[in-house]
């Protein structure tokens, strides 16, 4: 989205490459974020999975956790729904932990294709190389490495790293997994593409299960806010103090995130907001400064791209307002005069 289409123009853009704000404007400008949010009304909800045309699309909530392990939040942040795509950033954590730099750059990738999440043509196009962990082939690629000797193992092994991240043991919705599973044909197809190239090593639709199942876990805006934060503080969560990866692994994460993590719509995001984001179909979305805070968004209407319009505008407001965008910069000889 642009500019004008997120209703930033008229905010002043903050330069700040210090410490993070202090609590009450963090307090009072989350606030102005999500009244600003809430007069968009565009988008709708994701029909191609039965389950979330049914929500409610008027939920909205949007949290700010800062690497102090303080939580600033607004709105719906406590009503639940499925991750979604946001957990491939996650897994990708995980599995940059368990493996290294080098062994995912080679095996998944990082480009982005340009083209849609489920694309199947990019996989052809690039020589059965999923190409990111943000699309879907990418996602499935990872799933597929993540460490276990069976899919039971590797369930285990991804659903308590995402708890890990959220500082609480997450749990699938089964209604949404069941609804999922029943629908997921092309996530088959491009996994059983992926086996034909060699990239999952593994039965493929075991590797599709064990990929539902995590976009099945319910979270809440706050969950994503604590997550975004772990990746933000180097791997610590800040409310458990727990470390969940290293600060390698998150800052390989982020660049990710930053070139892919909002689809076709990565640059746009980019440019306009500065910051590395993973949005979901379910209407969340995570936003990360590094340093500085996770924000956690939920609003189930989306953009064509399949990215949350209301929790796009909360965020570009953030992001602006509290001098967040990784861009940023001004003159260190501001407010020096010529002599």
């Amino acid at each position: 989205m642009r500019a004008s289409e997120l209703g930033i123009n008229d905010i002043g853009i903050a330069v700040d490459t210090g410490p993070v704000p202090p609590d009450d404007r963090i307090d009072a400008l989350t606030e102005a974020a999500y009244r600003r949010a809430l007069e968009h009304a565009e988008g709708s909800v994701a029909d191609y999975i039965p389950i979330l045309a049914a929500v409610d699309p008027e939920g909205f909530g949007i949290c700010v956790a800062d690497v102090n392990g303080g939580v600033h939040e607004v709105g719906d942040t406590r009503l639940t729904f499925s991750i979604q795509s946001i957990s491939k950033a996650f897994v990708y954590a995980l599995l940059c932990d368990t493996v290294g730099h080098e062994a995912v750059f080679d095996m998944v990738g990082v480009n982005n294709t340009g083209l849609a999440f489920n694309s199947v043509v990019a996989i052809e196009l690039n020589d059965g190389h999923p190409m990111n962990p943000m699309v879907n082939a990418g996602a499935l690629a990872t799933t597929a490495l993540m460490p276990g000797g069976g899919a039971a193992e590797k369930w285990d092994a991804v659903r308590t790293g995402l708890s890990r991240f959220a500082g609480r043991e997450l749990r699938v919705d089964e209604e949404v997994y069941r609804s999922e599973a029943a629908t997921n044909h092309r996530n088959r197809a491009i996994a059983q593409l992926l086996e034909s190239y060699g990239r999952i090593q593994t039965d493929p639709l075991d590797v599709v299960d064990v990929y539902t199942k995590q976009c099945a876990l319910l979270v809440d805006a706050h969950d994503l806010a604590v997550m975004a934060s772990t990746l933000a503080d180097g791997g610590v969560n800040p409310v458990t103090g727990e470390k969940v990866v290293s600060a390698e692994v998150c800052r390989d994460t982020l660049a990710v995130m930053a070139a892919s993590g909002l689809y076709e719509r990565s640059g746009e995001w980019l440019f306009e907001i500065g910051l590395p984001g993973k949005s979901g179909v379910a209407g969340g979305l995570i936003t990360v400064a590094p340093g500085k805070v996770g924000i956690g968004a939920y609003a189930p209407r989306l953009d064509s791209a399949g990215n949350s319009v209301r929790g796009q505008v909360a965020t570009a407001y953030l992001s602006r307002a509290l001098g967040l965008n990784i861009f940023a910069s001004d003159s260190h000889f501001s407010g020096r005069t010529n002599e």
